[in-house]
């Protein structure tokens, strides 16, 4: 493991892992770095670095990636970049359909659910929370996730994202399963909740850099409820 992905390099560069993880998977409110090459995490690195890529994030995760793009070095991104590109990619999500959802709170930027309260309808919305918190919290790269979606997600997913319209034809740039090409990175398996800002984000401009002329068509149609099935059908393949 490089030592900017264990360590990083005080006071500028934030390690890494610690946001990450230790081998990448990330979590709702930062990238899973499973199945991105080397050259996909550069580059949206130094977009990072240029202000090309703000986002919809909380300011504190988007102010870290923003100064750490900034002060690390060539050497340093490419290190990472490469560690990171040459980790297998597991599953660490399961997405449910459901009406009804725990009700939650924030916890240390994380949904989490409220102990012994009942449950509550899950309207338009994603909730997707780590099993269990504290693990997550103490930057345990195996955590697993739930992701709670409106029934009926998938299938409107699957059938927006593969026969639906030819501009949403997702396998033609992410490849076959949504694993990725050359030309886009992979999307399966992902947290639905990160890739559903990832199309808000292309919509409403926060993301300029490479391939978001590409995007902004095919986003700009998207309903929440569009964007919502599309994330969950892709959170829901093998990564």
């Amino acid at each position: 493991m490089p030592k900017v992905v264990a360590a990083g390099r005080k006071p500028e560069v934030f390690a890494c892992g610690v946001c990450h993880r230790a081998d990448g998977p990330g979590g709702p409110e930062s990238s899973s770095l499973f199945g991105l090459s080397a050259d996909y995490i550069i580059r949206q690195t130094q977009e990072f670095r240029t202000g090309q890529r703000s986002g919809s994030a909380s300011r504190v995760p988007t102010d870290l990636m923003t100064k750490g793009a900034k002060a690390v070095t060539d050497q340093e991104l490419a290190e990472a970049a490469a560690y990171f590109a040459a980790i297998k990619p597991r599953a660490n999500l399961t997405v449910l359909e459901t009406d009804t959802v725990p009700r939650t709170e924030v916890r240390e930027l994380f949904l989490t659910p409220i102990a012994g309260t009942e449950r509550e309808p899950i309207g338009q919305r994603i909730i997707e929370v780590p099993e269990p918190l504290e693990d997550y919290i103490s930057r345990d790269s195996h955590v697993r996730f739930v992701a709670y979606i409106p029934k009926g997600s998938l299938e409107k997913g699957k059938a927006l994202a593969t026969t639906g319209d030819p501009r949403l034809a997702c396998a033609t740039c992410h490849g076959e399963g949504l694993r990725g090409t050359d030309l886009a990175p992979s999307v399966a398996g992902r947290s639905p909740t990160y890739l559903f800002r990832q199309l808000y984000d292309f919509k409403s401009g926060a993301r300029n850099g490479a391939n978001s002329e590409l995007m902004k068509p095919i986003v700009e149609a998207l309903s929440i409820d569009n964007m919502i099935a599309l994330a969950a059908y892709a959170g829901s393949l093998t990564p």
